[in-house]
Protein backbone atom coordinates (compact mmCIF):
# COMPACT_ATOMS: atom_id res chain seq x y z
CA UNK A 1 0.00 0.00 0.00
CA UNK A 2 2.73 2.52 0.88
CA UNK A 3 5.19 1.17 -1.60
CA UNK A 4 4.65 4.04 -4.31
CA UNK A 5 4.92 6.38 -1.78
CA UNK A 6 8.66 4.73 -0.49
CA UNK A 7 9.67 4.39 -4.49
CA UNK A 8 9.84 8.48 -4.14
CA UNK A 9 12.53 8.31 -1.23
CA UNK A 10 16.36 6.70 -0.29
CA UNK A 11 15.18 4.64 2.62
CA UNK A 12 17.10 6.57 5.16
CA UNK A 13 16.37 8.85 8.20
CA UNK A 14 16.42 11.94 6.78
CA UNK A 15 13.35 10.97 4.65
CA UNK A 16 10.92 10.53 7.81
CA UNK A 17 9.00 13.80 8.36
CA UNK A 18 8.81 13.61 3.80
CA UNK A 19 7.61 9.95 3.67
CA UNK A 20 5.25 10.73 6.87
CA UNK A 21 3.69 14.14 4.96
CA UNK A 22 3.51 12.46 1.82
CA UNK A 23 1.73 9.28 3.35
CA UNK A 24 -0.73 11.65 5.16
CA UNK A 25 -1.30 13.45 2.41
CA UNK A 26 -2.69 10.49 0.38
CA UNK A 27 -4.97 9.33 3.07
CA UNK A 28 -8.29 10.71 2.35
CA UNK A 29 -8.83 11.11 6.26
CA UNK A 30 -5.58 12.88 6.47
CA UNK A 31 -4.23 11.01 8.78
CA UNK A 32 -1.07 8.03 9.53
CA UNK A 33 -2.55 4.87 10.65
CA UNK A 34 -0.57 2.25 12.74
CA UNK A 35 -0.03 0.42 9.70
CA UNK A 36 1.63 3.08 8.26
CA UNK A 37 4.00 3.59 11.29
CA UNK A 38 4.71 0.31 10.81
CA UNK A 39 5.40 -0.03 7.36
CA UNK A 40 8.15 3.34 7.63
CA UNK A 41 9.47 1.44 10.72
CA UNK A 42 10.41 -1.32 8.53
CA UNK A 43 11.10 0.76 5.43
CA UNK A 44 13.35 3.27 7.00
CA UNK A 45 14.81 0.55 9.80
CA UNK A 46 13.54 2.91 12.33
CA UNK A 47 12.33 2.13 15.53
CA UNK A 48 8.33 2.74 15.70
CA UNK A 49 8.77 5.02 18.75
CA UNK A 50 11.19 7.32 17.50
CA UNK A 51 8.25 7.30 14.48
CA UNK A 52 5.71 8.14 16.96
CA UNK A 53 7.89 11.09 18.66
CA UNK A 54 8.05 12.68 15.43
CA UNK A 55 4.12 12.66 14.51
CA UNK A 56 3.57 13.73 18.43
CA UNK A 57 6.05 16.50 18.06
CA UNK A 58 4.64 18.39 15.12
CA UNK A 59 1.31 19.58 15.00
CA UNK A 60 1.09 19.22 11.07
CA UNK A 61 0.94 15.54 11.78
CA UNK A 62 -2.06 13.27 12.72
CA UNK A 63 -3.03 9.95 13.98
CA UNK A 64 -6.51 10.45 14.17
CA UNK A 65 -9.21 10.58 11.06
CA UNK A 66 -9.94 14.35 10.22
CA UNK A 67 -12.46 16.01 7.76
CA UNK A 68 -11.63 16.64 4.13
CA UNK A 69 -10.42 20.24 5.02
CA UNK A 70 -8.36 20.73 7.91
CA UNK A 71 -8.91 24.13 9.61
CA UNK A 72 -5.86 25.69 11.56
CA UNK A 73 -6.45 28.36 13.46
CA UNK A 74 -3.59 30.18 14.78
CA UNK A 75 -3.48 31.33 18.96
CA UNK A 76 -0.15 33.02 18.30
CA UNK A 77 -0.17 36.25 21.03
CA UNK A 78 -0.62 38.70 17.50
CA UNK A 79 -3.41 37.20 16.35
CA UNK A 80 -4.56 36.39 19.72
CA UNK A 81 -4.18 39.95 20.13
CA UNK A 82 -6.42 40.46 17.15
CA UNK A 83 -9.14 38.62 18.82
CA UNK A 84 -8.19 35.08 17.75
CA UNK A 85 -10.66 33.54 20.61
CA UNK A 86 -13.73 35.25 18.41
CA UNK A 87 -12.98 33.60 15.61
CA UNK A 88 -12.65 30.38 17.16
CA UNK A 89 -16.02 31.29 19.01
CA UNK A 90 -17.17 31.82 15.78
CA UNK A 91 -15.73 28.74 13.60
CA UNK A 92 -17.19 26.58 17.02
CA UNK A 93 -20.81 27.45 16.33
CA UNK A 94 -20.96 27.60 12.19
CA UNK A 95 -19.02 23.71 12.10
CA UNK A 96 -20.82 22.68 15.70
CA UNK A 97 -17.07 21.00 17.04
CA UNK A 98 -14.50 22.10 19.14
CA UNK A 99 -11.00 21.79 18.75
CA UNK A 100 -9.43 18.38 17.63
CA UNK A 101 -13.14 17.58 16.37
CA UNK A 102 -14.69 16.77 12.72
CA UNK A 103 -17.65 17.31 11.54
CA UNK A 104 -19.99 14.72 11.29
CA UNK A 105 -20.35 15.25 6.81
CA UNK A 106 -16.89 14.75 7.17
CA UNK A 107 -16.19 18.01 5.17
CA UNK A 108 -13.97 19.82 8.10
CA UNK A 109 -11.42 19.63 11.34
CA UNK A 110 -11.02 22.25 13.51
CA UNK A 111 -7.17 22.37 14.83
CA UNK A 112 -5.45 25.14 16.86
CA UNK A 113 -2.16 26.37 16.04
CA UNK A 114 1.24 28.24 18.15
CA UNK A 115 1.81 29.98 14.60
CA UNK A 116 1.54 30.41 11.03
CA UNK A 117 4.18 32.85 10.58
CA UNK A 118 1.79 35.59 9.35
CA UNK A 119 1.40 37.85 12.13
CA UNK A 120 1.17 40.77 9.61
CA UNK A 121 -2.24 39.89 8.85
CA UNK A 122 -3.91 38.37 12.38
CA UNK A 123 -5.77 36.87 13.52
CA UNK A 124 -5.19 34.18 10.50
CA UNK A 125 -6.19 30.83 9.69
CA UNK A 126 -4.99 28.22 7.24
CA UNK A 127 -7.25 25.46 5.81
CA UNK A 128 -5.80 23.11 4.13
CA UNK A 129 -2.94 24.95 2.06
CA UNK A 130 -4.62 27.90 1.73
CA UNK A 131 -4.37 31.13 4.30
CA UNK A 132 -6.70 33.37 4.74
CA UNK A 133 -5.93 37.01 6.85
CA UNK A 134 -7.20 39.68 8.89
CA UNK A 135 -10.10 37.61 9.88
CA UNK A 136 -13.44 38.71 10.98
CA UNK A 137 -16.47 37.01 12.06
CA UNK A 138 -18.34 37.50 9.03
CA UNK A 139 -15.54 36.52 7.05
CA UNK A 140 -15.43 33.47 8.53
CA UNK A 141 -18.66 32.26 7.74
CA UNK A 142 -18.19 33.72 3.96
CA UNK A 143 -15.21 30.97 3.62
CA UNK A 144 -16.59 28.51 5.06
CA UNK A 145 -20.14 29.10 3.05
CA UNK A 146 -17.59 28.96 0.09
CA UNK A 147 -16.12 25.91 0.94
CA UNK A 148 -19.26 23.92 1.37
CA UNK A 149 -20.32 25.51 -1.80
CA UNK A 150 -23.51 27.74 -0.06
CA UNK A 151 -24.29 31.05 -1.11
Amino acid sequence: MYQEIFKKYEPTKDNLIYILHDIQDNHPQQYITEEAVLSVSKYLNVPINHIYGVITFYGMFSMKARGKNIIRLCESPPCYLKGCDNIYRKLKEELNIKQNETTEDGLFTLELCACLGVCGNAPVMMINNDIYGDLTEEKVVKIIKDIKGEK
